[in-house]
Formats: C-alpha cells, structure tokens, sequence
C-alpha cells in the first residue's frame, strides 16, 4: 500500500509565539533575535511584515535594522517555544502515532492508517491547519507525498499556510526544477561539489550517474540521487517509540573569550553539571568524555577520552574535560564557545563494568559524591535550578554569567 506522509512545518514560528504573548507585535515589522551584546546578534524568526522588508533568518541583526530600521527586536523565550511545541504535536496525535519531530518546529506524519477514518492526505493536512490555526493560534504548511523527502519539499513550496502534494505523477513536475540545495541535506559543501559536476537542480541531480556520484562523495552522493528520484523510503518513527540515547552534551558562547585558567575551570564545572544532571535524570552513564572548542576566529577543536569507568557523577566528566582541555591547550588562542559530552551512553546492566561502577577502590568516596549530587537533583526539582548548586559555580560574581549558546 502506497505510505501517505505528511511534514508538518510551523510558520514563523518564535515570531508566530510572541504575537500570541503580545498581539501588538503583529501590527509592526518584529523578529525573534539574540542578544547582540552578548555575541548571540543573529535573526532566529521574524513576522510577515518584517519578510516583506527582506528580513531573512540567520542574518545579523545589523544587516536586519539595515534594510528595516523600524525593525522591533524580541529576546527568544524557549521554554514558551518549548510548551508550544508540545501542543502542537499533540494535536498531531489526534490523527496519528507515527509522528516524527524534526527539530522544534518541524514533524513528519505517518496517516497512511489513518484514511479511512480522515480522508486523503490533502484533507488531513487541511483539517490540521484549520485546527491549529483555531486552537493555537498559530499557522502550519504542510508537505503531503509518499516518502519523508518530497513532504518536507512540498512544506517548503508554499508558506504561510499552505498544502501541496507531491505524487508520483506530478513529482518530476513540480520537484524537478528546484535548485539542489532545496533537497534534504544538500548544504553548502554538498552543493559546491554537484555545481562542480554541473548539477544546479533536483533533476539535474536525478539525471545524474549513481556511481559518479557516490565516487564524488561517497554513500552520501548516492543518497542524495536516491532522494531526488523519489526514491527514499525511510519509515516515520513513532512518537511513543523510546529514542536511544546515543550521546548527553551542553554548550556555550560566552559574553567574553575566556583564556584564564580559573574561568576555564568554572566554565568546565557549569557545563559538567548540567551534562551529568541530563545523565541522571535518563538514567544512563557515560564511558567517554569529549569537549568542544570554537575560539574567537571560528576555529573548531575536538577532542574525547575514554572513562576508566562509565559515569554520571559531575566531578568526573569534569575532571576529564579539564584534562582534555589542559593537554591540548596549544591548540586554540582562546574559548569562544565550549561543549562538554558524554558518550558512549550505557544503561545499568548493559556491561560487567557498570554493574561494578562503585564496586572498586575509591568506590566510598564516589558513592558519597554521586549522593550528594543526587541530592542537589532533588532539591532542583522542587525549587529549581537556581536553588542550589557547587561551591566553585556559586563564587562567580553574576556579570560573569555565560550566555547558553
């Protein structure tokens, strides 16, 4: 039986949430933006007013205020993005099980069993605009085709507000002559080298030779021939589906190149913390630590380390982030923007050696830590955050905050 797949895109959607939050912005051009300040001056989501004035996502609030002075800048709120998110799938649910999110603001759809109860594809996908659009107050286009990749294509055709299917008849038709870089995971490095083979469309792309393709770029060159021939069929996971944890990471960009030692320390510390309450709270340890470094040119450093022990105390993903960034040092000028990891992600049970975690020497002291800390979660979660944290987080003064990336 032929799948029916719907990607569900919302429309300018931080933008969309805060004309809720305050309709006054709907009445003047507005975009969603970081702070400046604080190195975060890019545009996350704008209005259609703000559109119209050629506001585009992801460039700089200058370049923005440029071409539109009148521009009104609001600070992202991701927690109410968050809860928005959440009410939107769930109206998903109403039709469907299969449900896939693709980042905050973006879901596939399975409704192939679902026919019968709500009509074709192109009913479902209106019927989900109209209640969205009445309930939430927000709009949605949405993509309707018989794989993953052409629904996403067809939510990308027309915004705001809008359906288009794509089939197996009208495909070549309508998919064709989009540039390349509209397909799926064709980015910049992607399409230089298919512009050097001269592909510039998705049917020129589809026109191409397979092997020449995979010989160009590997599986993912003959991936891509595959998607723009209509040929993708991965499945919709299902939202009830238990996702596999495969790695638990935190980063940030701070208001300030951090170089000093002691700011380097307290950075690690924030950071592990956060990545070892994550570990806790899913219930799983990590067996690898790897840290992040994007210093003030942009240059990028990575670099991971294997655990004597899998772990989810933060003292220990600490330690072996400083380690790392200690021993490699010579490697940037300074911190721009630092992630912590854990990898290699287990579950209780899963190898001898986590069953013996705090079965070997020390095993008192770290069991006396990883109490503590679960202590410190529990306070959390009755209090917050804020409620209590470590000796070395809590002496740092508050303008030497970091700003989460």
């Amino acid at each position: 039986m032929e799948r029916t797949i719907l990607h569900c895109d919302l429309n300018g959607f931080y933008a969309s949430v805060e004309c809720i939050r305050d309709p006054a912005l709907r009445e003047v051009p507005m975009a969603v933006a970081g702070d400046p300040k604080a190195r975060h001056g890019i545009i996350l989501a704008k209005n259609e007013l703000a559109k119209r004035a050629g506001v585009v996502t992801a460039e700089t609030v200058g370049q923005a205020l440029r071409k539109c002075p009148g521009l009104v800048l609001v600070p992202p709120r991701h927690d109410a993005y968050a809860d928005y998110s959440r009410r939107v799938n769930a109206v998903y649910e109403r039709y469907t099980d299969l449900i896939e999110p693709f980042g905050i603001d973006e879901s596939w759809l399975d409704v192939t069993g679902s026919l019968r109860l709500f009509g074709d594809g192109r009913h479902i996908a209106d019927e989900l605009r109209a209640v969205i659009r009445r309930e939430l107050d927000l709009t949605i286009s949405v993509g309707v085709s018989f794989n993953k990749v052409f629904a996403k294509l067809g939510s990308d055709y027309k915004k705001p507000d809008a359906t288009t299917v794509i089939t197996r008849e009208n495909f070549r038709r309508i998919v064709w002559p989009l540039p390349a870089t509209a397909l799926l995971y064709v980015g910049g490095a992607a399409a230089r080298t298919l512009a050097g083979l001269g592909v510039r469309t998705i049917g020129e792309l589809a026109r191409c030779d397979r092997a020449l393709l995979g010989a160009r770029m590997g599986k993912a060159g003959e991936m891509l021939y595959d998607y723009a021939n209509g040929l993708e069929c991965s499945p919709v996971a299902s939202y009830y589906e238990r996702r596999e944890v495969k790695s638990v990471g935190n980063g940030m960009t701070f208001a300030r190149d951090l170089s000093d030692p002691e700011d380097i320390r307290w950075a690690v510390a924030l950071l592990s913390d956060s990545v070892a309450t994550r570990l806790r709270r899913q219930g799983v340890y990590c067996h690898a630590v790897q840290v992040q470094v994007k210093d003030p040119r942009f240059r990028t450093v990575s670099r991971q380390r294997r655990l004597p022990a899998p772990t989810c105390v933060a003292r220990e993903i600490a330690r072996a982030a400083l380690a790392l960034l200690t021993e490699n040092r010579h490697a940037f000028e300074a911190i721009r923007t630092l992630t912590v990891t854990g990898e290699q992600i287990m579950r209780p049970g899963e190898t001898q050696q986590q069953v013996s975690l705090f079965q070997e020497e020390g095993t008192e002291a770290r069991e006396r830590q990883l109490r503590l800390e679960q202590a410190m979660d529990r306070i959390r979660g009755k209090y917050g955050r804020e409620a209590i944290s470590t000796g070395r987080l809590m002496e740092r003064r508050e303008d030497d905050a970091p700003t989460p990336e």
